[in-house]
């Protein structure tokens, strides 16, 4: 059904906390219930756990929950690139 990468892409998007199940099914077409689906079949079992006790309710990870004007699906710094003159 979906290639490797496109499972870890979207094990990674649901991952995010700022990614919205909305912006995962636009992009792939898979609603949340086979999102969840997914990470149970592809995430150890604590790990599942975890993950779902952190996004169950969570603001970012649902669109209709988000305050208005927040269309966003990721912190405006997480992309930025590194300058290669600092020292990590």
């Amino acid at each position: 059904m979906y290639s490797e990468e496109d499972k870890s892409r979207i094990i990674e998007m649901a991952w995010e906390d700022r990614t919205p199940f909305e912006a995962i099914d636009a992009l792939y077409g898979i609603p949340e219930k086979e999102v969840i689906a997914l990470m149970r079949a592809h995430l150890r079992h604590k790990t599942f756990k975890n993950w779902r006790e952190r996004v169950s309710g969570r603001k970012t990870k649902h669109a209709s929950l988000r305050p208005a004007g927040v269309d966003r699906g990721y912190c405006p710094s997480q992309y930025k690139v590194k300058s290669a003159n600092k020292k990590a």
